[in-house]
C-alpha cells in the first residue's frame, strides 16, 4: 500500500474517497449535461464502481482520481486527479489529468484550480516527464481548462477505442503538457 498523497489548495481539497462521496458522485454522473460528452450518463451501479476503482488506485499508488471538496462546506464536488488509462490509447503508456465535477461547481474555476495542484504533485513528487489530456473534439469546457493549464494541443485526432464506431463523440483530440514545459511556466508565476 502506497502513503496516500492529498493536496490542499485554497479553496479545494483533494482526498481518497468516502463512503459519503456515493450519493453525490452518482447524481453528478446521472446528470445528462455533466455527461454530455462520454457515451451516457452512468447508472448507481455504474457511478459505485467507478468511485471503487478510483479508490483502489489510490489505495495501491498513493494518487489517482481523487474526491474533490471544497473547503467552504465540506461538500464533495467531484473528482480531480492523475491516472493511468487502460486502453489502449495511440500515445499510451502515459499519465492523463482529468476532472468530472457536478454542474453546480462549474464556472468558479474550481477545476483548473485542482488540476494545477494535481500537475504540481505529478511533476514535483512522481517526477512525470509529460501529462497529457484528451476528450471529445467538441468539448469546449475542459479544451479551455487543458488550455489554462499551460497544455498544448498536440496534431493527433484519434478515435476513442472505448467509444462504438461511427459515435458522435468517438474523434478526440490531445493535449500534453512536459516537465520542462511547466517547469518554466511555474517559475514565470512565481
Amino acid at each position: 500500500m502506497a502513503k496516500l498523497i492529498e493536496i490542499d489548495t485554497p479553496r479545494l481539497r483533494l482526498r481518497q474517497w468516502r463512503d459519503a462521496d456515493d450519493a453525490p458522485f452518482a447524481a453528478l454522473n446521472a446528470d445528462a449535461e455533466v455527461m454530455r460528452y462520454f457515451p451516457a450518463p452512468l447508472s448507481r451501479a455504474e457511478s459505485d464502481g467507478l468511485a471503487n476503482r478510483c479508490r483502489d488506485k489510490i489505495a495501491a499508488l498513493g494518487w489517482g482520481f481523487w474526491a474533490c471538496e471544497r473547503k467552504a462546506d465540506g461538500a464533495f464536488i467531484g473528482f480531480v486527479g492523475l491516472n493511468m488509462p487502460a486502453a489502449a490509447l495511440p500515445f499510451a503508456p502515459c499519465v492523463e489529468i482529468g476532472w468530472r465535477l457536478a454542474r453546480a461547481a462549474w464556472g468558479q474555476g474550481f477545476a483548473t484550480e485542482a488540476a494545477r495542484a494535481a500537475l504540481a504533485v505529478g511533476f514535483e513528487r512522481l517526477g512525470l516527464d509529460e501529462i497529457v489530456s484528451f476528450t471529445a473534439l467538441g468539448n469546449r469546457r475542459s479544451r479551455a481548462v487543458m488550455e489554462r493549464l499551460g497544455m498544448h494541443e498536440d496534431a493527433l485526432v484519434f478515435e476513442h477505442p472505448a467509444m462504438p464506431e461511427s459515435h458522435p463523440l468517438r474523434s478526440h483530440c490531445l493535449y500534453r503538457l512536459a516537465h520542462a514545459e511547466w517547469a518554466a511556466a511555474t517559475q514565470g508565476r512565481g
